[in-house]
């Protein structure tokens, strides 16, 4: 049997996907899974034993070829999948090119998002619910209520290389125990304020004495933004920000105590290493984006906003009427006023908590 997964969204929604894989693995065994994401996320799959195949597609690529050229792309990519004689497609997200990808397939079996557009009415031999509030792990999931398997697994799992450990291990080889805290988010809008965020470094480094070790991507405003970062703190973190791959950070994340950070694809990287994670929230909502806890079948997140918890893990959030608004900052301003006054002493709180469990 020839499986075809799609998730054409960011990094964190990738690695999200990993519960279905495990799923259909199980019910399949000698099946052949592939799975299509988006540039740059593929590492979140690489290496998942579940996968057969990754297939990437490079949007940026195709928006810089000329007309003619991004058609043809185009219609290339959607015939490979006809070759390949998929007997079951499964598309996670809404949206023409999953639905394309679908109807080319021919698919005796086809699963997706009901799509608007008349010419891909008949995508779907199947149709998936909205998510409402349903967790992302749990509506990645619902492909299998539509061929009447039970779930046996909700673990998100995440997979690197020995050369990545070993990485890991030199950068670490003067280091003890440590936070891994990585304080920005590509959406900047999802952000705390820097000086809030020198805070909780500072009083993890210089009252609670364990030692911080921040990430970032290597883009030029997450690393501009730590620095600013830095220039608040009286201490003196270990700052990895743009040195190090998602796997590596994944590798590294692994020997942390606890994780602290914003909603961001990382957070979803160190719940799947049951690494305990303390996130702060604000325009996102925890119902669908919480920490997922590897230990649990049931979502924690059951209200709109608020502080929650699953687990182990721990979700920070006001209690405004707006959250989550989904908005990219309050009145485009790209800063979101539910993320910047927090409560420096409840946060201190949850750390001081979360050290002791862990």
């Amino acid at each position: 049997m020839k499986i075809l997964v799609i998730k054409f969204r960011n990094i964190g929604d990738v690695l999200l996907v990993s519960p279905l894989l495990s799923n259909l693995k199980f019910y399949y065994p000698n099946s052949n899974i592939d799975i299509a994401v988006n540039k740059g996320t593929e590492a979140m799959v690489e290496g998942n034993p579940n996968i057969s195949e990754v297939i990437i597609y490079d949007r940026e690529k195709v928006q810089r070829l000329t007309v003619f050229n991004k058609i043809w792309n185009e219609l290339s990519f959607l015939r490979s999948f006809k070759k390949e004689k998929y007997d079951l497609v499964i598309n996670l997200t809404e949206g023409d090119r999953g639905a394309q990808i679908a109807l080319f397939s021919k698919a005796f079996i086809r699963i997706g998002y009901a799509n608007k557009n008349r010419i891909f009415q008949k995508s779907y031999t199947h149709t998936l619910p909205k998510a409402n509030l349903k967790h992302t792990v749990g509506s990645n999931l619902d492909p299998l209520k539509q061929l009447d398997l039970p779930i046996i697994s909700k673990k998100v799992s995440i997979y690197w290389c020995e050369e990545d450990n070993n990485f890991v291990s030199g950068v670490l080889s003067k280091v003890g125990e440590f936070i891994h805290i990585h304080p920005v988010s590509r959406w900047l809008f999802k952000c705390l304020s820097d000086q809030l965020m020198a805070k909780i470094i500072d009083y993890c480094e210089l009252e609670l004495n364990i030692k911080v070790i921040i990430t970032a991507a290597p883009v030029d405003k997450e690393i501009e933004r730590v620095f600013n970062i830095l220039s608040f703190c009286k201490s003196n973190p270990i700052d990895l920000s743009g040195k190090l791959s998602l796997k590596q950070t994944a590798a590294l994340n692994k020997k942390a105590k606890i994780f602290i950070g914003v909603d961001t694809a990382i957070m979803h990287i160190s719940a799947a290493n049951n690494i305990p994670v303390l996130a702060f929230f604000g325009p996102s909502g925890a119902y669908h984006w919480g920490p997922w806890d590897n230990n649990l079948m049931e979502s924690g997140y059951t209200e709109k906003n608020g502080n929650q918890s699953m687990g182990m893990h721990q979700v920070i959030s006001e209690s405004r009427g707006c959250q989550p608004c989904g908005q990219d900052g309050c009145n485009g301003t790209k800063i979101s006023d539910c993320l910047i006054n927090l409560d420096i002493d409840l946060i201190k709180i949850y750390i001081r908590r979360m050290l002791l469990k862990s």
